[in-house]
């Protein structure tokens, strides 16, 4: 079984290490990159998502997601394309139709952030704001039914911009279950990594638990 973390947008893949550190170490964990998963594409939702669709048609085995934010939307997407690659899903801090507002209001944050502060994230400036834009059409209201693997939605406390995104991917998914994290907001990987780790442990023991059974 392989474990993929994709990271949300403004990280990068060590923001994962900390959560990381506190799962069974027996487990196959790949954490990508995101901006390296393009190859040099132009900076695009789809060519991202083509790009993620590459990579795990390269592995042969049962694939556990587990992404936040950007991450999120990315192992969403895959598990309604492809319900049958995905064993199970973790899903912290997503949206499943963009909110255009939200998106406009990063846009203009982003104007005013030095170019600087982007570059050990591995987009620029530009890329961010292309990015963004290219994801104000992203709806996946209608497949969210297509969803049949175990699902953990996990949303920080005080994550305000996703718990009502959060709150309906629990009713929108048929095997989704909702978990909130205290004391965290919306990165709940690096503020909360001990409390993420082991939901999430919990979470995998139990699913892989019941695909045995079945």
């Amino acid at each position: 079984m392989r474990y993929i973390f994709l990271h949300g947008l403004g990280q990068n893949s060590s923001s994962w290490d900390h959560t990381i550190s506190y799962l069974s170490r027996n487990r196959h964990i790949n954490c990508l990159d995101l901006p390296k998963l393009l190859k040099q594409k132009e900076v695009t939702y789809n060519h991202l998502y083509a790009s993620f669709v590459e990579y795990c048609a390269e592995i042969d085995e049962p694939l556990h997601l587990c992404g936040l934010s950007l991450g999120g939307i990315l192992a969403l997407n895959y598990a309604i394309d492809y319900p049958e690659r995905v064993s199970s899903l973790v899903l912290i801090g997503v949206q499943y139709k963009m909110p255009k507002a939200l998106l406009k209001f990063q846009n203009i944050i982003f104007q005013f952030i030095p170019h600087s502060a982007f570059q050990q994230m591995g987009f620029t400036k530009q890329d961010f704001i292309q990015l963004t834009n290219s994801m104000s059409t992203l709806n996946f209201s209608k497949s969210l039914h297509n969803i049949s693997c175990k699902t953990l939605i996990v949303c920080g406390k005080n994550d305000y911009a996703n718990k009502r995104a959060s709150k309906e991917l629990e009713l929108l998914i048929p095997t989704a279950k909702l978990q909130f994290i205290t004391k965290a907001g919306h990165e709940v990987n690096t503020q909360a990594p001990r409390e993420l780790a082991d939901l999430v442990e919990i979470f995998w023991r139990i699913s892989n638990k019941m695909s045995s059974d079945h």
